[in-house]
């Protein structure tokens, strides 16, 4: 199968030569030459995952936020009370505002992450493409603009218009950093297709689909007793029942697609690892649909719905990680291909440590 590069990963002349550490690789920073590749990747490692988790992270301290009812815990932004930036405990508020202002606080966590994982991308990871450091801004544009939508949230009493894009924004941080991890301990290569371009097209649907999910969840979210406050909050003008089934129907039908995925994966030899991240999302929307059948039938528990926010994360991270394993980055050429990327191996030099390999 011969395939067009995705994305180039041709170096600048200027640039150091990487250096492996494990599955690693990193360039040499000249501001820092007693740094080893050991160091580096480590950082990098740190980097990364910590900015994928606290990305999930934020989307279960918001649902702490939503079903504590504590959405105006704080009745200001960025001030949690006007002249007060930090909440105090009283009685009549209770814990509420602690609530809600760990959730702001845990914004300031991801801005220090999504920074990191952007100057680690643009110091030590030039040698993976410009794809790659172009999707490094986005935990950090996307929590940016969490930030300011969040404000808004507040001075507009929770209304739901805006607390579903609130929402929508988490996943598509999580799917892009998930990408990020992926492509981390990739290879240096250039960009190609391990699947046919209709298998490509199937996921496309499927991540469609998926995101369609996830909005129509937020939907039933924002018609259902769960509004982030105890006053009175606008809920959104739909039967509750119709939109739930609504959003049922399309996460049978996600799994209708994703069965088919799984057919043409098991077609193809060269697919193992999306075949290992297919059936992984299988196993997590079942889960999932299982969570979302029974708070349905048991009137919304909250440490259910709890549950089923995590479970939307991972489902995000989840149909990400589908995406990514159908490219692969690394050099050598697949079995019948006619045409590979240029390869980096020739120019990843030994890390001093001698851990390279």
């Amino acid at each position: 199968m011969s395939s067009q590069p995705a994305e180039s990963t041709v170096p600048h002349p200027s640039d150091p030569l990487p250096e492996q550490h494990g599955r690693l690789s990193t360039q040499p920073d000249p501001r820092l030459p007693s740094w080893s590749a050991a160091s580096r990747a480590r950082i990098a490692a740190i980097a990364f995952w910590g900015n994928l988790i606290c990305q999930m992270g934020i989307i279960l301290s918001g649902g702490a936020v939503r079903l504590t009812a504590s959405g105006l815990g704080c009745s200001t932004w960025p001030n949690c009370e006007p002249g007060q930036f930090t909440p105090e405990l009283t009685l009549e508020a209770g814990i509420h505002p602690f609530v809600e202002f760990g959730n702001r606080t845990l914004t300031g966590v991801l801005g220090v992450f999504a920074i990191a994982v952007l100057l680690v991308s643009w110091r030590w990871l030039r040698h993976k493409g410009a794809g790659f450091r172009r999707l490094a801004w986005v935990p950090l544009i996307g929590t940016a603009l969490q930030a300011i939508i969040g404000a808004f949230v507040v001075r507009l009493d929770l209304h739901p218009g805006l607390v579903s894009p609130h929402f929508l924004i988490s996943p598509v941080i999580v799917a892009a950093s998930t990408v990020l991890v992926v492509r981390l301990y990739e290879g240096d290569g250039t960009a190609r297709r391990t699947v046919p371009w209709s298998t490509v097209a199937l996921y496309a649907a499927i991540a469609a689909l998926g995101f369609t999910v996830l909005v129509l969840g937020t939907l039933v979210t924002g018609t259902g007793p769960h509004s982030g406050d105890d006053g009175e909050i606008t809920r959104i003008a739909i039967d509750p029942r119709l939109i739930s089934q609504i959003h049922a129907a399309s996460v049978w039908l996600f799994c209708a697609l994703l069965a088919v995925l799984l057919v043409l994966l098991h077609r193809d030899p060269r697919s193992a690892q999306a075949r290992v991240s297919a059936w992984a999302l299988v196993a997590l929307t079942a889960v999932q649909g299982v969570i979302g059948y029974v708070q349905y039938f048991t009137g919304l528990p909250e440490l259910l719905v709890f549950f089923h926010l995590l479970g939307a994360a991972l489902f995000a991270a989840g149909i990400a990680w589908v995406g990514a394993r159908l490219v692969s980055w690394h050099s050598d050429k697949a079995p019948g291909d006619s045409e590979a990327g240029p390869g980096r191996a020739g120019r990843i030099t030994a890390a001093a440590d001698g851990s390279a390999r």
